[in-house]
């Protein structure tokens, strides 16, 4: 039901926030201490997000719902409305800084990145380089201003964040020249200029007695049962910990046995089935009862709004004793990939399994394959080998045709 002027004016105060929903989103925040304020609640790129609208008296029911439907209208031409808020109010301010710029690029480019890499990139910016050059004109920015900002990223040991910041410029500077707000791009000028970094692999354990005792570890994991569940899970099904961590119940069938991920939570912007083992399904009807009715199958610890947040998971194998370097979430994948192809099982089905991009676009045009038997297969030897690790058997999965 929609809110009535009545019911904005009576509303009264209470031990807790309170929230007065009108429709399409849009509702009236109620604080202990009287204060009234519009919020609207939506979704882009598959997160769930809030955006202010206003105090009230100030803005009245009416002018909500006029912001409401124009934010709308934004999402509808899939603009964030809040990061088309962030760009234009640095434009009316500075309508060519780096910032305004920088802002406007990352508004216009975002929308099909996933949601997890689009935040980090956001955040690089605003946390390392917009307090320090963000308000200068983007025309006037000389590639030893420029080096000064990198320098102080690396000088914190961040050398990676460095590289990337710089990568990260060049691509703002480039826009900037595209749309006639400056001559060249400075950043080519700084190649070689920061010390070498070359990506490392995430941290993992494969040899099968070292992820015995790991997958036991995580069986007698004495934190949260959220977080229990869903560090036993991740093995089983080997996902990025991001696509994990942002499953939804919507998405999981527990009578077929199967997660369907979106695809704008994908790194390759692809939908992605994950046939589900009977350890897999077990798991998530332990988990059930106590999610089941919200969201996230993972919800967050301290807001059940939000999913579980991005470090939980590598936090808990550090009490665990397992560090960086031994360990991370994302090596998961690796221990599957790894033995699974040592096990003999086709490369396309564990590749597709996998999620990886076909690198070559002629043959990703052709292979559509979703290889589901085999898949399904694969997936319950999978969970089946790594019980009898646990249980310290010599095991060997189950191979195609046998």
């Amino acid at each position: 039901m929609s809110l009535s002027a009545t019911a904005v004016v009576n509303a009264k105060p209470g031990p807790r926030q309170q929230k007065l929903f009108d429709a399409g989103g849009l509702f009236l925040l109620v604080s202990p201490n009287g204060k009234k304020g519009w919020r609207l609640k939506y979704r882009f790129g598959g997160r769930e997000k809030l955006l202010s609208l206003g105090v009230y008296p100030d803005v009245g029911l009416a002018k909500a719902r006029e912001r409401r439907d124009a934010a709308r209208r934004l999402l509808a031409d899939n603009i964030d409305p809040s990061e088309h808020r962030k760009a234009t109010r640095h434009a009316d301010a500075a309508p060519e800084s780096f910032e305004a710029v920088g802002r406007e690029w990352f508004a216009k480019f975002s929308p099909p990145w996933a949601p997890t890499h689009a935040e980090k990139i956001i955040r690089r910016l605003e946390r390392d380089v917009f307090p320090w050059i963000g308000a200068r004109p983007v025309r006037e920015i000389t590639a030893p201003e420029l080096l000064t900002v990198l320098r102080r990223i690396e000088a914190r040991g961040r050398l990676e964040t460095a590289h990337r910041a710089h990568q990260n410029c060049g691509q703002v500077f480039r826009y900037a020249v595209a749309t006639g707000r400056a001559e060249r791009d400075p950043s080519g000028d700084l190649r070689g200029a920061l010390a070498p970094w070359k990506p490392k692999h995430y941290a993992t354990i494969t040899e099968p007695k070292a992820v015995a005792a790991l997958l036991r570890d995580l069986d007698s994991y004495s934190g949260g049962f959220v977080t229990a569940c869903a560090l036993r899970l991740l093995p089983l099904v080997f996902v990025r910990p991001g696509e994990l961590r942002r499953a939804e119940w919507a998405e999981i069938d527990l009578d077929t046995a199967e997660w369907r991920i979106p695809a704008e939570k994908m790194k390759a912007r692809q939908p992605h089935r994950v046939p589900l083992s009977r350890q897999a399904v077990a798991i998530l009807r332990q988990l059930h009862p106590l999610t089941g009715r919200g969201q996230w199958v993972f919800p967050g610890v301290r807001a059940r709004s939000e999913p579980l947040s991005e470090n939980t998971l590598n936090a808990a194998l550090r009490r665990m004793g397992y560090d960086k370097d031994t360990m991370t979430a994302h090596g998961f994948r690796s221990i599957a990939s790894t033995t699974l192809h040592e096990q003999g099982w086709p490369s396309d089905i564990i590749e597709r399994q996998l999620a990886h991009a076909e690198r070559n676009k002629i043959k990703a045009a052709y292979n559509r394959a979703e290889h589901l038997p085999e898949r399904r297969r694969m997936m319950q030897a999978w969970a089946d080998y790594l019980d009898g690790l646990k249980q310290g058997a010599d095991v060997v999965a189950l191979r195609r045709g046998q």
